[in-house]
């Protein structure tokens, strides 16, 4: 590499920290607002809500950093051409394509980072992820235990307790159940006590009632009681048994998954290798787009008054070739087997790049007509 290539490099890496780091702060705090609300009403702790959302950082990384490469590219390009630095070396006798050099092996970087995000760390994140997510809907004491409040484990389903001593005894204890089609159901217990059986959890309670309320015909039944059992399993919807999904398998295992995995993941060999395509066109992006950037604005030359429309033209670029990946996505997911196309969006912004750097080398395509009929004039007289 040049000494030219080194500084551009530099450049580039330096504001793709800048743009990753804004960008995954404004979708990390995107993230949390969501996890925190849905934290909170289960009765989660601060330490559940940050291992949570540094889990969910790779996810969000793998699809950020191509428009914070993307980003870097333009802003770079456009203040070498404003401070006449991209003059100077092309006077020099770098060409379009030699100047493409350090934007390549940045796009190259960018690309392996995206790689190593989207076919191992993102599965891995999201089967933490799922796991702890199964943690927190079969805790049942974070979700139901908490006093003098209302909570709402599952829709139609209300939980009161008024309070919890020391002995873990729940006093006062409020179960309204309206899920059962035609009925409606409440318990009411002085005390109650959550035990676990092998069916799930079950609450005790005791001296208490359960009320059953018909509603066609507007009947309603009472019946008092020393002790009841009520389980909590069906009431928290909980499932221990969390199978495994393409989003958490990494591509290694999705590619020699025998039969027994496909059963496991309840996906064709087909769908596997459409899930591990668009896993490597995230990091064939990181790289084209880059390009396709670098190449809107090296049209423009230099201009007085800055490159703002090779910069549309850019963005107008980028939004054409996401559109068509995500059209490309679209149909794929309801037919695995045109796979291939998940390329086709990047393979035709390589095209774009290649056309707008043969451009910037060839500015004039064919004499001016005011230099001509100038020259003439001139010759005349």
């Amino acid at each position: 590499m040049g000494r030219f290539d080194k500084y551009m490099l530099q450049q580039l890496l330096m504001l793709f920290g800048f743009f990753s780091l804004v960008l995954a702060l404004v979708f990390w705090v995107n993230k949390a607002v969501s996890l925190l609300d849905w934290l909170m009403g289960d009765g989660q702790s601060a330490s559940t809500f940050v291992q949570l959302t540094l889990l969910s950082l790779p996810t969000i990384l793998v699809n950020l950093l191509p428009i914070a490469a993307f980003a870097a590219t333009v802003y770079v390009t456009n203040r070498l051409a404003s401070e006449s630095e991209l003059v100077v070396v092309q006077a020099a006798g770098y060409s379009p394509y030699r100047l493409a050099r350090s934007v390549l092996i940045f796009g190259a970087i960018v690309g392996v980072m995206i790689a190593v995000l989207a076919h191992m760390l993102v599965p891995l994140s999201q089967r933490e992820l799922d796991l702890r997510r199964a943690e927190i809907t079969s805790d049942v004491t974070a979700r139901l235990l908490t006093e003098g409040s209302f909570v709402h484990p599952v829709k139609g389903v209300t939980f009161y307790v008024r309070n919890i001593t020391a002995a873990g005894e729940l006093e006062d204890v409020y179960i309204s159940n309206t899920r059962t089609e035609g009925e409606r159901q409440g318990f009411i217990a002085r005390k109650a006590l959550i035990v676990k059986d092998d069916t799930g959890p079950m609450l005790l309670l005791f001296d208490g009632m359960s009320q059953v309320f018909d509603l066609e015909d507007n009947r309603l039944s009472v019946t008092r009681f020393d002790s009841f059992a009520y389980s909590l399993a069906g009431l928290l919807n909980t499932n221990p048994n969390q199978r495994r999904t393409m989003r958490s398998t990494d591509s290694v295992d999705l590619l020699s998954a025998g039969p027994a995995l496909l059963t496991e993941l309840n996906a064709s060999r087909l769908e596997v290798l459409a899930e591990v395509a668009q896993r490597t066109n995230k990091a064939v992006q990181g790289l084209v787009i880059c390009l396709v950037g670098f190449g809107a604005l090296l049209i423009g030359g230099f201009s007085r008054f800055g490159l703002w429309r090779q910069i549309l033209l850019a963005i107008l670029l980028l939004v054409i070739v996401k559109s068509l990946d995500n059209g490309f996505g679209g149909a794929i997911d309801d037919d695995p087997r045109l796979w291939p196309l998940r390329y086709l969006a990047s393979i035709l912004a390589v095209f774009m790049a290649l056309a707008l750097m043969w451009k910037a080398a060839h500015p004039r395509l064919r004499p001016r007509k005011a230099d001509a009929g100038r020259d003439t004039r001139g010759e005349a007289r």
